[in-house]
This record gives structure tokens, sequence and C-alpha cells, in this order.
């Protein structure tokens, strides 16, 4: 009888050894198809795109928990888990926050497949993040209401022409990506190394000039709903927003075009370090960044991608677009070091 539980335990135990040697390496366990869990963090899930990336991962295989914030937040939200990560994967997020999270030794370098198959320059040099879509920031206006020569010919113009004045629509939070290249957008203009946090004290005016003239975003009430109702003719927008909005809301944008150019981000993927995950995490990127996946991914949203063979199958109204537009000059550095510090400033002196 002892002889029979000595087995019987030792049997369990057995059984309790096997189920958790996929912990000891679960990466191993998931490469074999036994565990491909992943948790991913992004700040572009809305608008289907968790849901589709959901549908389309588990076909690979995947099981993935998408968890979704602003890009400032999903970036700080990362810095702050460093010591037990709990995401495996990033996506999304744009310079700024991918500067900050390699600098902080949050990512880790891996070289997808892909990887010489986007467009040069638009990855980290050194490995950590890796190029997906590319994303223009627009002023934009209802179409209904103005027309290229009567709307606003660039952001200054909204708080510079009475005309103007609290038809534009300012955000409230400012922990997303979209709102954060608008700010910097602006303050970098007037860049000034002895000037507070960089910029000059005629920047500091300008930006307090914006806020002040504005109309604050209303909480539940999407920015699209009031562009097309006339409350708020003029506000922000990322490109690959645009189109399915205008089905949605039946109005149909007019881009902005400054002369100095708009701000343009370039949203990345990259492995979390200390992930448990790490070959699931590389099999995962190496199908998602693919060009296949991208053009999918491209046609569903209206995106722009950085993968070259797959940004021929965007949209016409999204290359067309794109090409409509130029670049600002952006020094994402400097933006880095200054962001948090700006957003801190105007949130306790300026909103």
């Amino acid at each position: 009888m002892k002889k029979t539980w000595l087995l019987i335990v030792a049997l369990v135990f057995s059984l309790v050894l096997t189920a958790c040697g996929g912990n000891q390496d679960s990466s191993e366990g998931a490469a074999k198809g036994k565990d491909k869990s992943l948790v991913i963090y992004t700040n572009s899930g809305s608008d289907g795109r968790g849901d589709w990336l959901k549908e389309k991962a588990a076909e690979q295989g995947f099981k993935i928990e998408i968890v979704e914030a602003g890009g400032g937040d999903i970036r700080n939200k990362l810095i702050a888990e460093k010591a037990n990560p709990i995401a495996d994967v990033v996506y999304g997020l744009n310079e700024m926050n991918y500067i900050a999270l390699k600098n902080e030794g949050v990512l880790e370098a891996f070289t997808p497949v892909w990887a010489d198959e986007v467009e040069a320059g638009t990855s980290d040099p050194e490995g950590y993040y890796h190029s997906l879509v590319k994303q223009a920031i627009l002023l934009i206006y209802n179409s209904d209401l103005y027309t290229e020569e009567t709307a606003a010919s660039d952001w200054p113009e909204l708080w510079e022409n009475k005309a103007f004045h609290g038809l534009y629509e300012v955000p409230t939070n400012l922990g997303g990506d979209t709102t954060r290249t608008v700010i910097a957008g602006i303050l970098v203009r007037h860049q000034d190394p002895n000037g507070e946090l960089g910029i000059s004290a005629e920047g500091w005016e300008e930006i307090e000039k914006f806020f002040d003239n504005g109309t604050p975003a209303t909480e539940g009430t999407p920015f699209y709903a009031n562009l097309a109702n006339g409350t708020t003719p003029f506000g922000q927008m990322f490109s690959s927003g645009i189109q399915q909005r205008e089905e949605e809301y039946g109005v149909k944008a007019g881009i902005v075009s400054p002369e100095i150019g708009v701000p343009y981000v370039i949203e990345q993927v990259a492995i979390v370090k200390g992930t448990k995950k790490k070959e699931v995490a590389e099999e995962f990127i190496n199908w998602f960044g693919s060009a296949d996946v991208q053009a999918e991914w491209a046609k569903e949203f209206n995106s722009m991608p950085t993968n070259i063979e797959a940004a021929k199958s965007a949209n016409p109204e999204v290359k067309a677009l794109h090409e409509s537009v130029t670049k600002q000059d952006m020094d994402w550095e400097f933006i880095t070091e200054n962001i948090d510090a700006w957003i801190e400033k105007i949130t306790l002196e300026i909103q």
C-alpha cells in the first residue's frame, strides 16, 4: 500500500514538473505550439484594429490579449513594470515613446525577417524597434463649411484669426500620442536653448493661445461628431482615422497642408525585455510585420505601411492624402527629452 501511494505521488509530481516545464522555458513550448499566448500593449487597437488582430492572429495559432491606452500612458506603464514585465510585445506608439523605452532598457533587440523590406531610416538602427506604419498628424476641417481658401492654413491661424476662435477642438486629455505630437509640432517651431524647457517665451505664448481660444473636447462626444455638426469644425486627426470616420459621420474632411509641413510619426513594434515568451513574440512580429499582413492591415484600416511591398496595396485615397502633404522637420530626440516636462507645464499652468 505504501509503495502504491509513493508511486502515485511520484506520478503526480512528474506530471506537475511536465506541466511546469513550459513555464521554465515558455518560449520553447510556444514555438512547439504548446502555448502561443501573448500580452500586447498598444495605442492602436481602436476602430476594430484590436479585434481584427486577435482574429487573424488566432488563425496562426496565437492567443493574444490586447491592453490599449494612449501612447504616453502605454510608455509609462511599460517603464513602471520594467522589473516585472507583464507585456510581451508593444506595437503602435511613435518615435518619442520608443526612444524613451529604449533609453530605459525596456526593449529587447531583435531583427525581424522583414527588417530589410521597410523604408530605410524608419526603424531603430540598433534593432530595438521596427517600423510598421506612417501616420500624418493633421489639422482637418469640415469641408461642407469651409474650402481650402476659407479654412485656416496652419494651426497658429486658429488663434491668430478671431473668426476661428471657439471653432477648433482642444484636447483635455494629454496622454495620447496624437495630442502630444500636435503640441510638439507647435512648440518645436520655437526651439530655443535659452528658453524654458528649450522653448522660447513666444512659443509658450503660442501654446497658451492654442488652449485659450479653442473649445475643450467634450467627454463622451467624439471629435468627428462635433466636426460634422459644426460645433468644432476644426481639429486634430491621425491620417488613417479619417476615411472610416467620414463614412460613419457622413462628412468629408478637408486637409490643411501648412507650408512648414505636418508632423509625421512612425508606428513601430518591439519585444518587451524580460518576456518569458521571447520566441513566440519573435514569431508573432515576423508574421504581423510581413508584407502580406501589413497589406491586409492597410486595406482594412486605411494605413500607409512602411513595408515597401505592402505600401503598394494602400488604398488610393490614402496614397493621395500622403502625397498632398509635406513632412515637418521634427527633432525627435529633443522632443523625447522634453515632452513630459512640456505636458506637465501645460497641465499645471495653462489648461
